[in-house]
């Protein structure tokens, strides 16, 4: 990948880069990652799998492949943020307009996260609908409201389209009813959900990059703030007086995941001015290895667990992204390569929408009736049928793109 000349900011302890390009790395890694997590998620339909590849449960030691999917996703959220920031000041954008861009941002992402949450605990007969019909209604809202419509299309078109989506959402939110008989609850927050989560720790860690302007020093010293509250956070130190704010930010896990990937892409993006490969990938290889060892020192005090966002999870999924995103760069972007991942590109470029197409895909499975037989479910060829499902939604996204559906938040 050809590089754009960047010119180093004399102030000290700054990485500058004011010229930003796309790296292929971070868009596959990101693509990788989707297509893994739509993966995961499949396999609560399948029988007879091994399982290192789901969740570990609630309380025990352990991480299986489920389980280092979504930190993945929370540290490429932060390598994306020094590329996307400095490209908007690039274009104008002062530092309030910036945080007025990761604020609305933040918003979508939690406002979806919120109602996709709601419909896991969705009292269908009380509601007026079933979970599957709740999450299609939601997900096509979230497409109205934030899809990137044309510079040509009329703008009273495309305001009514959004008004139409707002206004779906309103109403499933006066209509939900949750819980049980007897104790049916209204919509509320909940746990926010993956998105939500996300939208927490982009917001904290956004936040971070916009005013730490690519001081690498204040960015490690923000990164090791998160990962030593993480600490402090399991070893139940924090006081009363910070429970107003968000667990997601507050117990320092999730956004350490994601101000470890700014960190990385402030590195990586000197080094690449610099031209030297070498030098950065064995300070990547160090980095790792140092990650993995405060994993092994954290984690027989509280356990490696993504459940409990402990201390070792955040340090040892580091190390595996980061590992990965090495390996990826110096075959894609080093070696020219990126083209072997050409058919899984539409989840790296347009990752929300992407998401969003297995709840399309459920909903409809089940309102045709369509059943699988059990040979597809089971083992081996269940696997593959999971994987299969996974690039089918990467290529339903690539057709969606080309119809002039996709999602900027």
């Amino acid at each position: 990948m050809t590089n754009k000349t960047e010119t180093a900011s004399p102030a000290t302890n700054t990485l500058s880069t004011p010229n930003p390009t796309r790296v292929d790395a971070i868009d596959i890694l990101r693509a990788l990652t989707m297509v893994l997590m739509i993966f995961v998620n499949d396999l609560w339909s399948l029988e007879n799998i091994p399982a290192w590849l789901e969740h570990v449960p609630s309380g025990v030691d352990g991480i299986g492949l489920s389980d280092v999917v979504f930190p993945a996703f929370l540290f490429i959220v932060g390598m994306s943020l020094p590329f996307a920031i400095d490209n908007r000041r690039k274009k104008g954008d002062t530092d309030r307009q910036l945080v007025g861009h990761v604020l609305l941002r933040s918003l979508a992402l939690l406002t979806m996260g919120v109602f996709l949450v709601n419909g896991e605990s969705i009292h269908a007969a009380a509601t007026g609908m079933s979970r599957l019909l709740w999450s299609v209604l939601s997900c096509l809202s979230f497409i109205l409201i934030w899809n990137l419509y044309p510079k040509s299309a009329p703008k009273t078109l495309v305001m009514g389209l959004k008004t139409v989506g707002w206004l779906t959402l309103l109403t499933l939110a006066f209509l939900y009813r949750g819980g049980e008989d007897g104790q049916l609850t209204r919509f509320e927050t909940h746990w926010w959900g993956i998105l939500g989560l996300i939208g927490w720790s982009y917001l904290a860690a956004a936040l971070v990059t916009v005013f730490a302007r690519n001081r690498i020093g204040i960015l490690i010293a923000a990164w090791a703030g998160f990962a030593l509250l993480s600490l402090i956070a399991h070893a139940d130190l924090l006081p009363d007086a910070v429970n107003f704010i968000p667990g997601a930010i507050r117990n320092g896990t999730l956004v350490g995941l994601s101000l470890g990937g700014v960190v990385i892409a402030t590195l990586f993006r000197y080094y690449r001015k610099k031209a030297d490969n070498r030098q950065m990938t064995l300070l990547f290889l160090a980095t790792a290895i140092v990650l993995i060892g405060l994993s092994m020192l954290t984690r027989p005090y509280w356990g490696l667990a993504k459940l409990g966002e402990t201390p070792a999870w955040l340090f040892l999924c580091s190390a595996f992204t980061l590992l990965a995103f090495t390996l990826i760069y110096w075959i894609a972007d080093v070696w020219g390569q990126s083209r072997w991942f050409n058919f899984i590109k539409p989840a790296g470029t347009d990752t929300l929408l992407c998401y969003l197409i297995p709840y399309f895909a459920y909903a409809t499975t089940h309102f045709l009736g369509i059943h699988l037989p059990q040979l597809l479910l089971t083992g081996g060829i269940g696997l593959l049928k999971s994987f299969l499902f996974a690039l089918l939604c990467v290529w339903i996204t690539r057709l969606l793109g080309k119809a002039g559906i996709r999602l900027k938040l």
